[in-house]
């Protein structure tokens, strides 16, 4: 009986022989042809065979101008042709219909250089206006005057009424007229605090929030932003031709703007029903960057009729939208400020719709002067009629 590593030997040896001779018999016999492996029952694409690989075929005449389909026959598996015009912005095949899908045949963008990037392909051009320029200088700006407001009001504080209420109310709004600025300043709310947590948010929200629950809020704002969008463009309109007669500008605006309305001096400025400021928010936020801020809103939401929603518009609109907005909101935010905590008894006056003549006198001498002169009414809203009870009818 053989010893155990007597055995062991016997069977490496002869498994070295057989490897050695069938390595022998491999060289010898005939090359086979290299064909790609087929499996039977399976219709499928299968890969290309390695050894098919023209490792030279980069040398050949004409190579860089090659089809995909003539470097398939030289280098299988190599689409660099096809890629390249991906990257060019060719249109390929697609059997979706143009008025559903007009650019579905077209992977990437053309080449273009929006303002504020370089020239590279659309998508990536407006990534970078986005990320280098509209998030951290529109957040910048947003801050620059959140931080002048808060300084102005812990050095001036509020501009004090400075004679005493005489108890005669003068109807500075009618019912009407409160309706609807109330109404687009909810929206304009709305809009504001949901597009900052969707364009800042990430920055501040995200890490104390958590992923998730960033996200549902995220979600739910944007749902918000887009049935309060409609809503403010209506009550724009509404509030544009509501108060459109007294916004008219004249000299003694251009006066007023030029001292800044006494902010700094803390003399009043003399102005009409509305002042310099007010009709420079009325002109330049509510009518121009209203238009320009509904219609570009409009375009994101895809229902103005008879536009082709490529990737081009939408990547324009958003970034007109963007400004517009941030220049919107700072106009906005100061308004707001002078409305609420800014200045004693503006907000009663939009509360109520009714001021002291003592508050009349002080921040709009030329429309209480008018009042005073019978030129404008003291009470536009008609009082109802008081109901006469019926008396019995006696038989």
């Amino acid at each position: 009986m053989q010893h155990p590593s007597q055995l062991l030997r016997a069977l490496l040896l002869t498994a070295c022989t057989a490897l050695m001779w069938s390595g022998v018999s491999a060289q010898t016999a005939p090359a086979a042809p290299a064909t790609t492996a087929v499996v039977a029952g399976n219709s499928g694409i299968q890969s290309a065979n390695i050894f098919d690989v023209k490792s030279d075929a980069n040398e050949a005449p004409g190579y860089a101008s090659q089809t995909n389909a003539e470097r398939a026959k030289v280098q299988p598996g190599n689409n660099a042709p096809m890629w390249r015009q991906v990257g060019a912005g060719v249109t390929g095949y697609s059997s979706l219909p143009k008025s559903q899908a007009p650019e579905a045949g077209n992977l990437i963008q053309p080449f273009v250089q929006y303002p504020g990037s370089r020239l590279t392909n659309a998508g990536d051009a407006w990534r970078q206006v986005r990320n280098n320029w509209l998030i951290p200088y529109g957040g910048a700006l947003l801050l620059i005057v959140m931080g002048a407001i808060a300084v102005f009001y812990m050095t001036k504080g509020t501009i004090k009424q400075h004679g005493v209420d005489t108890g005669k109310k003068i109807e500075r709004f009618t019912a009407f007229e409160r309706s609807a600025h109330w109404s687009n300043a909810i929206a304009f709310c709305i809009l504001g605090v949901s597009g900052i947590v969707m364009a800042f948010g990430k920055f501040f929200l995200l890490p104390v929030m958590g992923l998730t629950l960033f996200g549902w809020l995220t979600y739910a704002l944007k749902n918000m932003h887009n049935f309060a969008g409609p809503v403010f463009a209506v009550s724009l309109i509404v509030v544009f031709v509501t108060f459109l007669r007294d916004n008219i500008p004249n000299r003694d605006d251009v006066i007023w703007l030029l001292k800044g309305g006494g902010l700094l001096s803390g003399k009043e400025v003399p102005s009409h029903r509305f002042n310099g400021g007010e009709k420079l928010v009325f002109w330049g936020g509510v009518f121009f960057l209203g238009i320009v801020v509904v219609s570009s809103g409009f375009v994101l939401d895809k229902i103005l009729p008879g536009l082709v929603y490529e990737r081009g518009t939408m990547q324009i609109a958003h970034m007109i939208h963007a400004v517009s907005t941030l220049l919107m909101m700072t106009m906005f935010i100061g308004h707001i400020y002078i409305g609420t905590i800014g200045m004693q008894g503006a907000y009663q006056g939009m509360k109520t719709g009714y001021v002291d003549e003592t508050w009349a006198r002080e921040h709009h001498e030329y429309w209480y002067d008018d009042i005073k002169a019978g030129k404008i009414p003291a009470q536009r809203t008609v009082p109802a009629e008081p109901v006469v009870p019926s008396q019995p009818v006696q038989i």
